[in-house]
């Protein structure tokens, strides 16, 4: 499945806006050199004339076309490498009056001999992730703000650490995470009561390993189903680019799992995105309040077996942290 014209058309429009802005740099350049160096230019249309010339002997009939041709190429070199010396002299790079396209491959193109670029498809994946974490309030949780002292220090009955010394093991683990962050990291599964910092960790990682140029989409279960429920009955052309953004982007993080309206639909469509991931090892992070065994009756054994087998387990353990945090502001 493709993404919508709309987001096709904002992608070229960027590669376009690019091409431009470097063809337009590069004239600038030309225009400069050739002002301090007009032997430049007459360089420039010598070179255009041999091209020319060695078009016109391949198509003449007759005559020694081997040897004229090479005659032109030697002209060419000749006439090259006295434009490469002028341009060292003035200390410039040899690419200097070519455009410096940012993706040399099509040359902001956005296709090659037919075929969509690389650097196409990162756009349109770039253009669909931030439309959908477009109501995201993904600069509200960062590692700095993340405050342990909510966390208690007492080991409780039964426990081997407290939940403070174990959530500052989790901390240490999700930002190691997000900073080695790659298409290799594992899926994260983190679980536990409410109030206990899931989502401002899953925030934390989706900051930093937006900063490192991936491709990162974030929100509720809830939101995305309801996304993906228009996209299947309604064609709504927002959210028909949903499925393949949560199917390929570089990093997916489910939060809320569980807090969703569940309808048949939406339990096979959980379960095939978390599948359709795991076969592509691609990295998610879900994040949610329910047990193993709540897990099991909402989205069935098969769905659990794959997650536990496939995901990096990590529990959460405190009080609910805004609860705490209320009370703090009733007391001022």
């Amino acid at each position: 499945m493709g993404y919508s014209k709309e987001i096709y058309n904002s992608a070229m429009e960027q590669l376009n806006r690019q091409r431009m802005e470097e063809e337009q740099a590069a004239q600038v350049r030309r225009a400069r050199f050739f002002t301090q160096c007009p032997r430049g230019e007459e360089i420039e249309h010598q070179l255009a004339t041999t091209a020319l010339q060695a078009a016109k002997a391949v198509l003449k009939k007759g005559g020694d076309t081997v040897t004229e041709l090479q005659k032109l190429r030697e002209s060419n070199q000749a006439l090259q490498k006295e434009l490469n010396d002028l341009l060292t002299a003035q200390g410039l790079p040899l690419d200097y009056l070519k455009p410096h396209y940012r993706c040399e491959k099509c040359h902001d193109e956005g296709f090659c001999d037919g075929i969509m670029c690389d650097c196409l498809k990162k756009l349109l994946r770039t253009e669909a992730c931030r439309r959908l974490n477009a109501t995201t309030p993904l600069a509200l949780s960062t590692f700095e703000s993340f405050d342990l002292r909510y966390y208690p220090d007492t080991v409780e009955d039964g426990a081997r650490t407290s939940p403070r010394k174990h959530m500052e093991q989790v901390f240490y683990y999700c930002k190691n995470y997000a900073e080695n962050f790659s298409l290799q990291s594992p899926s994260l599964l983190f679980f536990g009561g409410t109030g206990l910092s899931k989502t401002h960790l899953s925030l934390a990682i989706a900051n930093v390993v937006l900063q490192k140029g991936y491709g990162v989409v974030y929100d509720s279960v809830h939101n995305l189903m309801t996304a993906l429920e228009r996209e299947r009955f309604s064609r709504d052309s927002y959210s028909e680019d949903t499925n393949q953004v949560l199917s390929s982007c570089d990093l997916l993080i489910l939060d809320d799992l569980g807090t969703e309206f569940r309808t048949q639909f939406v339990t096979a469509s959980i379960y095939n995105l978390v599948n359709t991931r795991i076969m592509a090892h691609r990295p998610t992070i879900i994040s949610t309040n329910l047990t193993t065994e709540e897990m099991e009756d909402y989205y069935t054994r098969r769905f659990v077996s794959r997650v536990n087998s496939n995901y990096t387990r990590l529990p959460f353990y405190g009080r609910d942290i805004r609860q705490i945090k209320a009370a703090e502001r009733h007391k001022r």
